[in-house]
């Protein structure tokens, strides 16, 4: 799911503004930005992702800004030559020179002391973090909730055309009967002209009895209407429930398709194709929304 989050904090003598974003993704892919961080706070602000997020591309952005600017020193020659590369680009772009503050804001023109970055300067990042989190995940409950209602009713829909295969598949040996029946006189009939015979008494019972079992086994499709019943409210329970479920609702869609390819192997109604080709339209709107599901 999609969120964005900003928290801002002030110790010792810093200001952090960390601004967090987080689209679409089937892992955890964490990319920071912005000011560096020792390596012991990178990895406090990773295991705070990883604890806050289970699926999604996740962007940190740290500014920090010096309260105390007598703490920072002034790269001339930096300066000098940020101002040059930018005088020469507002040139050629027919803009207006750069000022003060755009040059003091270019990477490596103020300069921190590493001595001076102290733990509590650091644990201000992690405090913005923690703030910026809470705005994150207040908006991404709101997405779920929206990305719920939609999941529900796309696994409503297939539940209603799960019922009516099942209705459909418990008339097939009536309705096979039926076909091999008429199928059976009219070869019959023909054989019976052709010979200039009577028909009567060449349709046995029993056989036509048989063949139609037999038919009807190859056909019945009630072990993957049980299972298509059981991961649909597998798929509802997740939907509905608190815990993170994007993975296992992969899985769900995946065994889904799964069932309803066999149900249409399996198929000797038409009908039954029909609605097979619906479910599967259906299947793949839920997998497009479950790729959003964390």
């Amino acid at each position: 799911m999609t969120g964005f989050g900003r928290g801002v904090s002030e110790q010792a003598r810093l200001r952090a503004t960390v601004d967090v974003r987080a689209v679409n993704h089937r892992f955890v892919d964490l990319k920071l930005r912005g000011a560096p961080v020792s390596p012991a706070t990178e990895e406090a602000i990773a295991q705070r992702i990883r604890n806050a997020i289970e699926r999604g591309a996740v962007t940190v952005a740290i500014h920090c800004a010096r309260l105390d600017v007598a703490a920072a020193q002034i790269d001339t020659a930096a300066a000098r030559a940020a101002h040059a590369a930018l005088a020469e680009l507002a040139h050629a772009l027919g803009l207006h020179p750069p000022d003060l503050a755009l040059v003091l804001a270019q990477p490596g023109v103020v300069v921190v002391p590493e001595d001076d970055r102290d733990p509590a300067a650091e644990a201000a990042v992690l405090t913005a973090l923690d703030a910026a989190l809470v705005q994150l995940a207040g908006m991404r409950e709101v997405e779920g909730q929206a990305l719920a209602r939609e999941l529900v009713a796309r696994i409503d829909e297939l539940s209603r055309l799960k019922d009516g295969i099942a209705e459909l598949a418990a008339g097939m040996p009536d309705a096979l009967r039926r076909r091999l029946h008429d199928r059976l006189q009219r070869l019959i009939r023909d054989e019976a002209a052709d010979k200039q015979a009577d028909a009567a008494g060449w349709l046995d019972p029993a056989r036509l009895a048989q063949e139609v079992a037999l038919l009807a086994e190859r056909a019945d499709v009630t072990e993957e209407l049980v299972r298509l019943h059981s991961h649909l409210d597998q798929a509802r329970a997740l939907v509905g429930g608190k815990a993170a479920a994007g993975r296992r609702l992969d899985f769900l869609v995946q065994e889904i398709g799964r069932e309803l390819n066999t149900i249409g192997s399996k198929s000797a109604a038409a009908e039954i194709t029909a609605a097979v080709v619906e479910a599967k339209a259906t299947l793949e709107k839920v997998r497009e929304q479950v790729q959003n599901v964390e």
